[in-house]
Protein backbone atom coordinates (compact mmCIF):
# COMPACT_ATOMS: atom_id res chain seq x y z
CA UNK A 1 0.00 0.00 0.00
CA UNK A 2 1.13 3.71 -0.60
CA UNK A 3 2.05 5.35 2.60
CA UNK A 4 0.82 8.69 1.91
CA UNK A 5 2.18 10.16 4.82
CA UNK A 6 5.61 9.89 2.91
CA UNK A 7 3.47 11.75 0.23
CA UNK A 8 1.90 15.09 2.44
CA UNK A 9 4.01 18.01 2.49
CA UNK A 10 6.55 18.22 5.00
CA UNK A 11 4.71 20.57 7.16
CA UNK A 12 2.05 18.20 7.49
CA UNK A 13 3.41 15.55 7.95
CA UNK A 14 5.08 16.49 11.53
CA UNK A 15 1.49 17.76 12.62
CA UNK A 16 -0.62 15.79 14.72
CA UNK A 17 -4.27 16.06 14.39
CA UNK A 18 -6.04 18.58 16.92
CA UNK A 19 -7.43 16.89 20.23
CA UNK A 20 -10.41 19.32 21.00
CA UNK A 21 -12.34 18.98 24.67
CA UNK A 22 -14.23 15.67 25.48
CA UNK A 23 -18.20 16.02 24.24
CA UNK A 24 -20.57 15.94 27.02
CA UNK A 25 -21.98 12.91 25.36
CA UNK A 26 -19.00 10.62 25.15
CA UNK A 27 -18.10 10.91 28.50
CA UNK A 28 -21.70 10.25 29.59
CA UNK A 29 -21.45 6.97 27.44
CA UNK A 30 -17.98 6.22 28.13
CA UNK A 31 -17.82 6.99 32.05
CA UNK A 32 -21.36 6.41 32.95
CA UNK A 33 -22.43 9.47 34.64
CA UNK A 34 -25.37 11.69 33.68
CA UNK A 35 -25.87 15.03 34.21
CA UNK A 36 -22.43 16.26 33.22
CA UNK A 37 -20.74 19.79 32.96
CA UNK A 38 -18.44 20.86 30.25
CA UNK A 39 -16.27 23.41 31.42
CA UNK A 40 -13.46 22.42 28.91
CA UNK A 41 -13.91 24.84 25.87
CA UNK A 42 -14.66 28.39 27.00
CA UNK A 43 -18.46 28.33 25.53
CA UNK A 44 -21.05 30.59 26.79
CA UNK A 45 -22.96 28.86 29.97
CA UNK A 46 -26.11 30.71 28.98
CA UNK A 47 -25.91 29.36 25.54
CA UNK A 48 -27.06 32.01 22.76
CA UNK A 49 -29.08 34.74 22.71
CA UNK A 50 -33.14 34.02 22.52
CA UNK A 51 -33.31 36.51 19.54
CA UNK A 52 -30.24 34.49 17.72
CA UNK A 53 -31.73 31.00 18.47
CA UNK A 54 -35.44 32.46 16.54
CA UNK A 55 -33.78 34.24 13.74
CA UNK A 56 -31.53 31.13 13.08
CA UNK A 57 -34.72 28.58 13.57
CA UNK A 58 -36.11 30.95 11.28
CA UNK A 59 -33.74 30.94 8.44
CA UNK A 60 -33.39 26.79 8.54
CA UNK A 61 -36.11 26.98 5.33
CA UNK A 62 -33.66 28.22 3.56
CA UNK A 63 -30.73 25.73 3.76
CA UNK A 64 -31.21 24.61 0.18
CA UNK A 65 -29.72 28.47 -1.01
CA UNK A 66 -25.96 28.96 -0.83
CA UNK A 67 -25.65 31.64 1.53
CA UNK A 68 -24.36 34.93 1.18
CA UNK A 69 -20.85 34.67 0.20
CA UNK A 70 -19.94 38.55 0.93
CA UNK A 71 -22.13 38.20 4.37
CA UNK A 72 -23.20 41.48 3.57
CA UNK A 73 -26.01 42.46 5.96
CA UNK A 74 -23.28 40.86 9.04
CA UNK A 75 -20.60 42.91 7.64
CA UNK A 76 -23.11 46.11 7.85
CA UNK A 77 -24.13 45.86 11.15
CA UNK A 78 -20.71 45.05 12.30
CA UNK A 79 -19.09 48.21 10.60
CA UNK A 80 -22.24 50.12 12.60
CA UNK A 81 -21.10 48.68 15.99
CA UNK A 82 -17.45 49.21 15.43
CA UNK A 83 -17.29 52.48 13.25
CA UNK A 84 -15.44 50.54 10.83
CA UNK A 85 -15.95 50.66 7.15
CA UNK A 86 -17.45 47.44 5.61
CA UNK A 87 -14.10 46.75 3.58
CA UNK A 88 -12.01 46.37 6.41
CA UNK A 89 -14.28 43.50 7.45
CA UNK A 90 -13.58 39.91 7.31
CA UNK A 91 -15.58 36.95 7.62
CA UNK A 92 -14.52 33.32 8.55
CA UNK A 93 -15.90 29.99 10.21
CA UNK A 94 -14.97 30.91 12.87
CA UNK A 95 -11.94 32.86 14.34
CA UNK A 96 -9.11 30.64 13.32
CA UNK A 97 -10.48 30.94 9.43
CA UNK A 98 -9.38 34.23 9.77
CA UNK A 99 -6.12 32.93 11.03
CA UNK A 100 -5.35 30.73 8.51
CA UNK A 101 -6.04 33.23 5.75
CA UNK A 102 -3.10 35.28 6.89
CA UNK A 103 -0.73 32.69 7.13
CA UNK A 104 -1.71 31.76 3.63
CA UNK A 105 -1.30 35.36 2.25
CA UNK A 106 2.13 36.00 3.76
CA UNK A 107 3.97 33.05 4.94
CA UNK A 108 6.21 30.58 3.01
CA UNK A 109 8.76 27.62 4.44
CA UNK A 110 11.28 30.59 4.32
CA UNK A 111 9.18 32.51 6.74
CA UNK A 112 9.09 33.15 10.72
CA UNK A 113 6.58 33.76 13.08
CA UNK A 114 6.76 34.30 16.12
CA UNK A 115 4.05 33.63 19.49
CA UNK A 116 4.92 33.46 23.02
CA UNK A 117 4.91 29.92 25.18
CA UNK A 118 1.62 28.97 27.02
CA UNK A 119 -0.12 30.58 23.90
CA UNK A 120 -3.14 29.59 21.52
CA UNK A 121 -2.39 26.02 20.25
CA UNK A 122 -3.46 26.90 16.89
CA UNK A 123 -0.47 28.95 15.85
CA UNK A 124 2.19 26.59 15.96
CA UNK A 125 -0.18 24.61 14.23
CA UNK A 126 -0.27 26.73 11.68
CA UNK A 127 3.04 27.85 11.40
CA UNK A 128 4.05 24.17 10.69
CA UNK A 129 1.22 23.85 8.55
CA UNK A 130 2.95 26.29 6.40
CA UNK A 131 6.59 24.67 6.97
CA UNK A 132 7.88 27.96 8.74
CA UNK A 133 9.62 28.37 11.81
CA UNK A 134 8.17 28.75 14.80
CA UNK A 135 9.81 31.60 17.41
CA UNK A 136 8.48 31.25 20.79
CA UNK A 137 10.24 33.95 23.17
CA UNK A 138 9.94 32.51 27.04
CA UNK A 139 6.71 33.61 28.82
CA UNK A 140 6.85 36.31 31.80
CA UNK A 141 4.54 35.61 34.31
CA UNK A 142 2.76 33.37 32.33
CA UNK A 143 1.60 36.43 29.78
CA UNK A 144 3.80 37.54 26.93
CA UNK A 145 6.98 39.08 27.22
CA UNK A 146 6.89 41.83 24.72
CA UNK A 147 10.47 42.96 25.08
CA UNK A 148 11.61 39.67 24.05
CA UNK A 149 9.26 39.07 21.20
CA UNK A 150 10.81 42.28 19.63
CA UNK A 151 14.02 41.33 19.98
CA UNK A 152 13.59 38.31 18.12
CA UNK A 153 11.81 39.66 15.13
CA UNK A 154 14.40 39.08 11.86
CA UNK A 155 14.03 39.87 8.43
CA UNK A 156 12.37 36.54 8.25
CA UNK A 157 9.60 37.49 10.18
CA UNK A 158 6.03 37.81 8.83
CA UNK A 159 3.49 37.54 11.58
CA UNK A 160 3.22 37.86 15.29
CA UNK A 161 0.13 36.57 17.29
CA UNK A 162 -0.78 38.49 20.32
CA UNK A 163 -3.82 36.90 22.12
CA UNK A 164 -4.90 39.25 24.58
CA UNK A 165 -6.66 37.29 26.74
CA UNK A 166 -4.17 34.95 26.67
CA UNK A 167 -5.72 31.20 25.94
CA UNK A 168 -4.80 29.14 28.04
CA UNK A 169 -3.52 31.76 30.72
CA UNK A 170 -6.20 34.24 30.86
CA UNK A 171 -3.24 36.82 31.23
CA UNK A 172 -3.78 40.06 29.67
CA UNK A 173 -1.85 43.06 28.04
CA UNK A 174 -2.33 47.18 28.96
CA UNK A 175 -3.24 50.20 26.39
CA UNK A 176 -0.03 51.26 27.55
CA UNK A 177 1.81 47.94 26.82
CA UNK A 178 0.57 46.83 23.26
CA UNK A 179 1.17 50.91 22.38
CA UNK A 180 4.51 50.95 22.88
CA UNK A 181 5.27 47.41 21.33
CA UNK A 182 3.57 48.11 17.79
CA UNK A 183 4.99 51.16 17.57
CA UNK A 184 8.35 49.67 17.53
CA UNK A 185 7.22 46.63 14.98
CA UNK A 186 8.65 46.99 11.46
CA UNK A 187 5.87 47.88 9.40
CA UNK A 188 6.48 44.96 6.91
CA UNK A 189 5.77 42.29 9.92
CA UNK A 190 1.74 41.63 10.43
CA UNK A 191 1.02 41.96 14.14
CA UNK A 192 -1.92 39.76 14.72
CA UNK A 193 -3.85 40.78 18.25
CA UNK A 194 -6.16 37.97 18.87
CA UNK A 195 -9.20 39.26 20.90
CA UNK A 196 -11.40 36.03 21.07
CA UNK A 197 -12.36 36.85 24.62
CA UNK A 198 -12.51 40.76 23.65
CA UNK A 199 -16.14 40.83 25.44
CA UNK A 200 -15.40 39.28 28.46
CA UNK A 201 -11.96 41.46 29.58
CA UNK A 202 -12.28 42.52 32.95
CA UNK A 203 -9.26 43.11 35.00
CA UNK A 204 -10.53 40.88 37.90
CA UNK A 205 -8.71 42.95 40.67
CA UNK A 206 -10.12 45.87 40.27
CA UNK A 207 -13.41 44.99 38.41
CA UNK A 208 -12.84 47.42 35.70
CA UNK A 209 -12.62 47.38 32.39
CA UNK A 210 -9.47 48.49 31.40
CA UNK A 211 -8.86 46.22 28.85
CA UNK A 212 -7.45 47.92 25.87
CA UNK A 213 -10.10 48.09 22.48
CA UNK A 214 -7.56 47.32 19.42
CA UNK A 215 -9.11 49.46 16.72
CA UNK A 216 -8.08 52.20 18.11
CA UNK A 217 -4.76 51.53 16.42
CA UNK A 218 -5.97 50.27 13.12
CA UNK A 219 -5.84 53.56 11.44
CA UNK A 220 -1.96 54.01 13.02
CA UNK A 221 -1.20 50.72 12.25
CA UNK A 222 -1.44 49.40 8.31
CA UNK A 223 0.07 46.17 9.90
CA UNK A 224 -2.11 45.30 12.52
CA UNK A 225 -5.04 42.58 12.10
CA UNK A 226 -7.71 42.24 14.66
CA UNK A 227 -9.48 38.77 15.07
CA UNK A 228 -12.81 38.14 17.11
CA UNK A 229 -15.48 36.21 17.55
CA UNK A 230 -19.07 34.97 17.57
CA UNK A 231 -18.56 31.08 19.38
CA UNK A 232 -17.44 32.74 22.94
CA UNK A 233 -19.17 35.54 24.87
CA UNK A 234 -22.38 35.26 21.69
CA UNK A 235 -22.91 31.62 22.36
CA UNK A 236 -22.48 30.44 18.61
CA UNK A 237 -19.39 28.41 18.47
CA UNK A 238 -21.55 25.52 17.17
CA UNK A 239 -22.23 27.22 13.89
CA UNK A 240 -18.77 29.00 13.79
CA UNK A 241 -18.38 32.44 12.80
CA UNK A 242 -15.71 34.74 13.36
CA UNK A 243 -13.94 37.88 11.76
CA UNK A 244 -11.13 39.57 11.08
CA UNK A 245 -10.90 44.16 11.19
CA UNK A 246 -7.99 45.30 9.39
CA UNK A 247 -6.81 47.60 6.65
CA UNK A 248 -8.50 47.52 3.35
CA UNK A 249 -5.29 46.25 1.88
CA UNK A 250 -5.10 43.10 4.00
CA UNK A 251 -8.98 42.41 3.45
CA UNK A 252 -8.61 42.04 -0.15
CA UNK A 253 -5.72 39.99 -0.13
CA UNK A 254 -7.48 37.88 2.54
CA UNK A 255 -10.27 37.45 0.61
CA UNK A 256 -8.24 36.03 -2.49
CA UNK A 257 -7.93 33.07 -0.06
CA UNK A 258 -10.94 32.73 1.50
CA UNK A 259 -12.79 29.65 0.33
CA UNK A 260 -16.56 30.50 -1.38
CA UNK A 261 -19.38 30.43 1.03
CA UNK A 262 -16.96 29.91 4.04
CA UNK A 263 -19.79 31.04 6.46
CA UNK A 264 -22.77 29.48 6.63
CA UNK A 265 -26.82 30.79 6.50
CA UNK A 266 -27.07 30.11 9.72
CA UNK A 267 -24.39 31.55 10.94
CA UNK A 268 -24.55 34.45 9.26
CA UNK A 269 -28.18 35.04 10.44
CA UNK A 270 -27.67 33.91 14.36
CA UNK A 271 -24.62 36.23 14.67
CA UNK A 272 -26.25 39.49 12.79
CA UNK A 273 -29.04 39.28 15.35
CA UNK A 274 -26.39 38.49 18.29
CA UNK A 275 -25.87 41.93 18.06
CA UNK A 276 -28.96 43.53 18.34
CA UNK A 277 -29.21 41.48 22.07
CA UNK A 278 -27.07 43.86 24.29
CA UNK A 279 -28.82 42.29 27.08
CA UNK A 280 -27.96 39.07 26.51
CA UNK A 281 -24.13 40.27 26.33
CA UNK A 282 -24.37 41.86 29.55
CA UNK A 283 -25.73 38.86 31.07
CA UNK A 284 -23.23 37.04 29.93
CA UNK A 285 -20.86 39.31 30.96
CA UNK A 286 -21.85 39.47 34.41
CA UNK A 287 -22.51 35.90 34.60
CA UNK A 288 -18.97 35.36 34.12
CA UNK A 289 -17.53 37.90 36.26
CA UNK A 290 -19.76 36.45 38.93
CA UNK A 291 -17.94 33.18 38.19
CA UNK A 292 -14.64 34.16 38.16
CA UNK A 293 -15.11 35.45 41.76
CA UNK A 294 -16.64 32.31 43.13
CA UNK A 295 -14.03 29.69 41.23
CA UNK A 296 -11.43 31.69 42.62
CA UNK A 297 -12.54 32.02 45.97
CA UNK A 298 -13.28 28.17 46.13
CA UNK A 299 -9.41 27.57 44.69
CA UNK A 300 -8.03 29.91 47.62
CA UNK A 301 -10.23 27.91 50.18
CA UNK A 302 -8.29 24.76 48.87
CA UNK A 303 -5.13 26.15 49.40
CA UNK A 304 -4.30 25.96 45.63
CA UNK A 305 -2.68 28.38 43.00
CA UNK A 306 -4.48 29.82 39.97
CA UNK A 307 -3.75 32.13 37.26
CA UNK A 308 -5.55 35.67 37.72
CA UNK A 309 -7.42 35.59 34.19
CA UNK A 310 -9.75 38.51 32.60
CA UNK A 311 -11.09 35.66 29.94
CA UNK A 312 -13.89 33.27 30.60
CA UNK A 313 -11.92 30.57 31.68
CA UNK A 314 -9.05 30.42 34.49
CA UNK A 315 -6.18 28.04 34.58
CA UNK A 316 -5.57 26.61 38.31
CA UNK A 317 -2.23 24.95 39.68
CA UNK A 318 -3.20 21.67 41.10
CA UNK A 319 0.03 21.29 42.80
CA UNK A 320 1.04 17.94 41.56
CA UNK A 321 0.73 15.88 37.44
CA UNK A 322 -3.01 17.37 36.56
CA UNK A 323 -3.29 14.57 34.25
CA UNK A 324 -4.82 11.91 36.51
CA UNK A 325 -6.93 14.81 38.21
CA UNK A 326 -8.29 15.14 34.87
CA UNK A 327 -9.27 11.95 34.86
CA UNK A 328 -10.56 11.45 38.28
CA UNK A 329 -12.69 14.46 37.52
CA UNK A 330 -14.28 12.81 34.48
CA UNK A 331 -15.90 9.80 37.07
CA UNK A 332 -17.74 12.65 38.48
CA UNK A 333 -19.14 14.22 35.53
CA UNK A 334 -17.02 17.29 34.87
CA UNK A 335 -14.79 17.90 32.28
CA UNK A 336 -12.36 20.49 32.06
CA UNK A 337 -8.65 21.12 30.19
CA UNK A 338 -5.29 19.64 30.86
CA UNK A 339 -2.80 21.84 29.43
CA UNK A 340 0.33 19.90 29.75
CA UNK A 341 0.60 20.30 25.75
CA UNK A 342 0.63 24.25 26.99
CA UNK A 343 4.15 23.40 28.97
CA UNK A 344 1.91 23.79 32.08
CA UNK A 345 1.63 20.16 33.70
CA UNK A 346 0.27 21.00 36.98
CA UNK A 347 -2.62 23.26 35.34
CA UNK A 348 -6.37 22.43 34.61
CA UNK A 349 -8.27 25.28 32.84
CA UNK A 350 -11.63 25.29 33.89
CA UNK A 351 -14.20 27.38 31.81
CA UNK A 352 -16.55 29.78 33.57
CA UNK A 353 -20.15 27.74 33.87
CA UNK A 354 -23.15 28.58 35.84
CA UNK A 355 -23.40 29.04 39.61
CA UNK A 356 -24.71 25.76 39.94
CA UNK A 357 -21.59 24.18 37.57
CA UNK A 358 -18.79 26.38 39.33
CA UNK A 359 -19.81 25.00 42.69
CA UNK A 360 -19.90 21.26 41.03
CA UNK A 361 -16.23 21.43 39.86
CA UNK A 362 -15.22 23.16 43.34
CA UNK A 363 -16.88 20.01 45.00
CA UNK A 364 -15.12 17.44 42.68
CA UNK A 365 -12.27 18.68 42.73
CA UNK A 366 -11.63 18.84 46.35
CA UNK A 367 -12.85 15.19 46.46
CA UNK A 368 -10.15 14.44 44.40
CA UNK A 369 -7.38 16.40 45.32
CA UNK A 370 -7.94 14.92 48.80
Amino acid sequence: MTDFLKLAVPGVQKLAPYQPGKPIEELEREYGVHNAAKLASNENPLGPSPQAISAMASSAKDVWLYPDGNGFELKQKLSSKLGVSPDMITLGNGSSDILQFIMQVFVTSDSEVIFSQHSFAIYPILTQMMGATSVVPAAKEWGYDLEAILAAITDKTRIIFIANPNNPTGTWLTEAEIASFLARVPEQVIVVLDEAYFEYAIDPATEASGYPDGLQWLEKYPNLLISRTFSKVYGLAGVRVGYGISHPQLTNLMNRVRPPFNVNSIALVGAAASLDDEEHLARSVATNAAGLKQLMRGFDEMGLGYIPSAANFISVDVGREAAPIYDALLYEGIIVRPVANYQMPNHLRVTVGTEIQNSAILTALKKVLA
